[in-house]
């Protein structure tokens, strides 16, 4: 299928990188189609929504940064997420990117959920209070190298 998308304009997706947000996003809630796409520039990826162009968010596997990264989440966002046994999550975090990308930052305290089974996302906010919604991810991947 082809969608328009804020980085690269018209393109060819396959319909397994569709992503549905039941009860769309924080401050998006009206918005509920979104695609998730490899960046051009790796480990990123871009949701994208199919339904506003405008809207798309550049995310990161906090995995990467914070190999301690766990999410525990509540039995209600396992059930809007249509989880069973033996389904996975794959687990991204929002980044915001300014102009001197080394000060970039992720969300980690609400980081989206994506079933990998049925591609029903959410997001979900983070109780922990390790995990705050600025995490800077060169600081972060100095401190684990340094370890």
């Amino acid at each position: 299928m082809k969608i328009v998308s804020k980085a690269y304009g018209e393109i060819e997706v396959d319909e397994r990188q569709c992503i549905a947000f039941p009860n769309g996003l924080p401050g998006f809630e009206r918005l509920n189609e979104f695609v998730l796409m490899d960046a051009h520039q790796q480990p990123f990826y871009w949701l994208q929504s199919t339904e506003l162009v405008e809207v798309a968010f550049v995310m990161i596997d906090p995995h990467i940064f914070r190999p301690d990264y766990a999410v525990d989440p509540a039995p209600e966002d396992l059930e809007d997420l249509g989880f069973q046994d033996g389904d996975e999550l794959l687990v991204f975090a929002i980044l915001t990117i300014p102009e001197e990308q080394r000060r970039m930052t992720a969300n980690l305290q609400g980081p989206i959920l994506i079933n990998k089974r049925n591609r029903v996302a959410k997001q979900i906010i983070h109780t922990d209070q390790r995990w705050q919604v600025r995490h800077n991810i060169f600081e972060e991947l100095a401190r684990t190298r340094a370890c």
